[in-house]
C-alpha cells in the first residue's frame, strides 16, 4: 500500500490506539494537517492557543487516562515553544510523543526560514529524539517512539520530520501492537530480602511517589500498608497512590509536609521508599534526613537507587509486579505502638488555617465536600499548588496533575484541558494562582471553543504569593517584582474568551459559586480574592532537616 508521510503518520497513530492530538499547524507541518483535515472524523484535534498549551494538553491527557499524550507543531518558533512542556513531561515521568516537522531536508543547516535543530535543543529533556529525513524510516521511528515513551520509566520521545518526506510516499504495512515482556532484574531472594527487613522493623513508615500512580500499584500498595501496619506519606506526584481518607495516611512529606510525615520519618528506623526519588523538596537536608532508619527502596529506574540518599537495600523492578511478590510472604504485623504515636501526632498537629476569612485552604475543603473526591484536580505552581495538595483529599490515581518536578508556571490550565479531553465523564477542575493565570489564560479560548466544561478556580491575591512567602521569611521583606498592582480584571478576561465568570470574597460564596460551576455546562473562571499574606504551612526551611518543620504557631512563639 503506497502512502505518504503524512498519511504514514495518521495510520500510525491510529495503531497506538490515538484519539487525541493536541496542536498548531504551520508551513513545514501542512501535509499532515491536509491529511488531518481529510481524515477529521477518525481523531479529535484540538488546536490550542500556543504550543505550549498543546504540550501541557498532551501532558494532562496522558497522567490522566495512562496512555501516551500525543502533541504537533510546526518547525522554529511553534517547536522551541514546545520546549518547555516536553521538560516539564520529562522531570515527572510522563508518556508524550511530540511530533514536529522541519524544513525540507536540502534545506537543512543552512540557517533556513523557521529552521531550528529541535531534536538537539531537547535531547537533555527527552527519553530519545530522531530527525527522520527518509520516508521509508517513517512508521518504524513513530512505532519506536510510542515504544520507549511508554516503556520503563515513561517520557517523552521527540520525532521531528523533515517536510519533503510528509510529501514523499512509500510502501507502507501495518504492524500490530506488541507488548515487549519487561525484563526482571530481581529475583525471589531479593523479595525475601525485603521481607526480612520489613519483618525486623518496629518502626516502618512507608513513602509514597509518582511511581506508584504510574505503575497502577494501588490496591497493592494498600493492601502492602495494611498486611504490615505502617503509616503511609506520600510525595506531590504520589497523590492519590494511597486514598488520602484511609486512616494510615499522614499526609504529605517533605518542605510543605505534615509535621506528623516528616516528625515521623525522623524518627523511623525502617523507611520503605515505593516509587519516588528523594527529591531535594522531600529529604530537606540530606545528610539528616530518616538518620534513624534503614532505607529499602523500589524502583523501576537504576539510575535513581542511591542517586540521593543511600539505600541499604534496592529493589530494580516494576512496582505493581514486585509489592506483588511481597505482598504473598509478608505476614501480617501488629505496630500499633508505633501508630498510636504517629496517631498522637496527627492530633497534636493537624493541619489549619485561619478560619475567620475567605482562605484557599477552605475553598479546596469545600471542593472536596462537594466533589466528594471524585474530581480530576490540575494544579499551577506555587502556594495554591501546596494548598491543594494539603487539603484536597484524593481517593484515587491519575485525579491529581501538577507539574513536581520542573515546577511549570502556567501548566495547570492546559493540562485540565487535556484531562477533560481524556475524560469527558469526569469533572476537571484547574487550581491556579493570579500569577500563573497569567502565564496560560489564553487557554480559556481553547476551553470556550471546543466548549470544554472544565473550571479555573484562580486564587487571587494580587502578588507572586509563593516568592513573597520567601521573601517575607528570609529576604527582609524585599518585595521585589512580587506585587501585581496593576487593573486586570480576571472576569472580564475570562468572558472576554468566552467562558463564564464569578468572583468570590467572602466565605458565604464559596459553596453557591462553586455549584454554578459545577453545574454550568461550560468553561468556568472563578476569581478568589484572598488576602496578600497568607502563607503555607508546615514549611521546612530550604537545606534544614524536616524535622525543623514550622508552622505560623511556631513563627509566633519565637517572637
Amino acid at each position: 500500500m503506497q502512502l505518504t508521510g503524512a498519511q504514514i503518520v495518521l495510520e500510525c497513530l491510529k495503531e497506538q490506539g490515538v484519539d487525541t492530538v493536541f496542536g498548531y499547524p504551520g508551513g513545514t507541518i501542512l501535509n499532515i494537517y491536509d491529511e488531518l483535515y481529510k481524515q477529521q472524523d477518525d481523531f479529535l484535534h484540538i488546536r490550542t492557543s500556543h504550543e505550549q498549551g498543546a504540550a501541557h494538553a498532551a501532558d494532562g491527557y496522558a497522567r490522566s487516562t495512562g496512555k501516551v499524550g500525543v502533541c504537533m507543531a510546526t518547525s522554529g518558533p511553534g517547536s522551541t515553544n514546545l520546549v518547555t512542556g516536553i521538560a516539564t513531561a520529562y522531570m515527572d515521568s510522563v508518556p508524550m510523543v511530540a511530533i514536529t516537522c522541519n524544513v525540507n531536508l536540502p534545506l537543512l543547516g543552512k540557517d533556513s526560514f523557521q529552521e531550528v535543530d529541535i531534536a538537539g535543543i531537547t535531547m537533555p529533556i527527552t527519553k530519545h529524539g530522531y530527525i527522520v529525513k527518509d520516508v521509508k524510516e517513517l512508521a518504524s521511528t513513530l512505532r519506536k517512539a510510542f515504544k520507549i515513551a511508554k516503556s520503563g520509566r515513561p517520557g517523552p520521545v521527540l520525532v521531528d520530520i523533515t517536510k519533503d518526506v510528509t510529501q514523499k510516499s512509500c510502501d507502507y504495512k501495518a504492524a500490530a501492537i506488541t507488548e515487549e515482556k519487561r525484563k526482571v532484574t530481581y529475583d525471589h531472594d531479593d523479595i525475601l530480602t525485603a521481607i526480612k527487613m520489613i519483618k525486623a522493623s518496629k518502626r516502618p513508615y512507608i513513602y509514597v511517589g509518582g511511581g506508584a500512580v504510574i505503575s497502577g500499584a494501588s490496591e497493592e500498595l494498600a493492601k502492602f500498608a495494611h498486611t504490615i501496619d505502617a503509616p503511609v506519606c506520600d510525595t506531590l506526584m504520589g497523590k492519590g497512590a494511597f486514598d488520602g481518607t484511609d486512616e494510615l495516611y499522614t499526609g504529605m512529606i517533605g518542605m510543605h509536609g505534615t509535621k506528623t510525615s516528616n516528625f515521623g520519618v525522623s524518627e523511623c528506623d525502617l523507611l520503605i521508599t515505593l516509587g519516588a526519588r528523594f527529591s531535594d523538596r522531600v529529604t530537606g537536608n540530606a545528610k539528616t534526613f530518616a538518620s534513624k532508619a534503614k532505607i529499602l527502596q523500589i524502583d523501576i529506574d537504576a539510575a535513581e537507587i542511591n542517586k540521593n540518599i543511600r539505600t541499604n537495600f534496592a529493589i530494580v523492578g516494576d512496582l505493581k509486579e514486585v509489592l506483588s511478590e511481597i505482598n504473598k510472604e509478608v505476614p501480617v504485623m501488629d505496630h500499633s505502638e508505633w501508630l498510636n504515636k504517629i496517631k498522637d501526632y496527627k492530633k497534636k498537629y493537624p493541619l489549619n488555617y485561619e478560619t475567620d476569612k475567605l482562605t484557599c485552604p477552605y475553598i479546596i475543603e469545600e471542593l472536596d465536600k462537594l466533589t466528594k473526591g471524585e474530581a480530576i484536580i490540575s494544579t499551577d505552581v506555587g502556594q495554591h499548588q501546596m494548598w491543594a495538595a494539603q487539603y484536597y483529599k484524593f481517593r484515587h490515581p491519575r485525579t491529581f496533575l501538577t507539574s513536581g518536578g520542573l515546577g511549570t508556571m502556567g501548566y495547570g490550565l492546559g493540562a485540565c484541558i487535556g484531562a477533560k479531553a481524556g475524560n469527558p465523564d469526569k469533572l476537571c477542575i484547574n487550581i491556579a494562582g493570579d500569577g500563573c493565570f497569567r502565564m496560560n489564560m489564553n487557554e480559556l479560548a481553547t476551553a470556550s471553543k471546543y466548549n470544554l466544561p472544565i473550571i479555573e478556580i484562580v486564587i487571587n491575591n494580587n502578588v507572586l504569593g509563593m516568592v513573597r512567602q520567601w521573601q517575607t521569611l528570609f529576604y527582609e521583606k524585599h518585595y521585589s517584582q512580587t506585587i501585581f498592582e496593576d487593573k486586570v480584571d480576571y472576569c472580564k478576561v475570562a468572558e472576554a474568551l468566552g467562558c463564564a465568570a464569578f468572583r468570590i470574597t467572602k466565605k458565604s460564596e464559596v459553596v453557591p459559586t462553586l455549584k454554578k460551576a459545577i453545574n454550568a455546562g461550560k468553561p468556568v473562571v472563578i476569581d478568589c480574592i484572598i488576602e496578600e499574606d497568607d502563607k503555607v504551612f508546615p514549611m521546612v526551611p530550604a537545606g534544614a532537616s524536616i524535622s525543623e518543620a514550622f508552622d505560623a504557631g511556631d513563627l509566633a512563639s519565637r517572637k
